[in-house]
């Protein structure tokens, strides 16, 4: 039987309406995914702030990032702060001289390079900072002591996938 001229076309190929309804579903799930990131990050800020009252009362959680990053090796120069951080110089100085001022940092000869200079943690930063870790490595640590070690290698890969590393 062949169509009358009058009859509407056959609309063109399209998703499925269950396609439709899974796009729905992964809409959804990508928007939780992203309030749930949020939330994390918002924790991440507050155990931050926490730490850096911990190593001291005066600390800006900036400051305990730039510390904490001195402390591990992997910025030792306010060029590779700010590249770590990736924040901007200005708040990177008031940082470093904060924490020299607070006997948390010094500046000293560069062993490999004797006209430059590097950045190090003092015995006393690095007291605190362990003070600080532990506490809130006890508190994530807790939390992730209920996993598995199979869940916790696949969240591991997937946080790793999606800062596309």
């Amino acid at each position: 039987m062949s169509a009358s001229p009058d009859a509407p076309a056959d609309p063109p190929a399209s998703a499925s309406e269950e396609d439709l309804l899974g796009g729905a579903d992964l809409d959804q799930a990508v928007t939780r995914v992203e309030q749930e990131l949020g939330r994390l990050f918002a924790r991440i800020r507050i155990s931050w702030r926490e730490a850096a009252a911990t190593v001291h009362p005066d600390l800006q959680p900036l400051g305990y990032q730039v510390l904490t990053s001195i402390a591990a090796g992997k910025a030792t120069s306010a060029g590779a702060i700010i590249e770590r951080l990736q924040t901007d110089k200005s708040a990177v100085s008031r940082q470093v001289r904060q924490l020299e001022q607070l006997g948390l940092v010094e500046s000293v000869q560069d062993p490999e390079d004797r006209r430059a200079r590097v950045l190090v943690a003092t015995d006393l930063a690095q007291e605190r900072i362990a003070v600080a870790r532990s506490r809130y490595e006890g508190r994530i640590g807790e939390r992730l002591r209920k996993w598995t070690a199979a869940d916790l290698d696949h969240f591991a890969e997937l946080l790793s996938a999606l800062g596309g590393n």
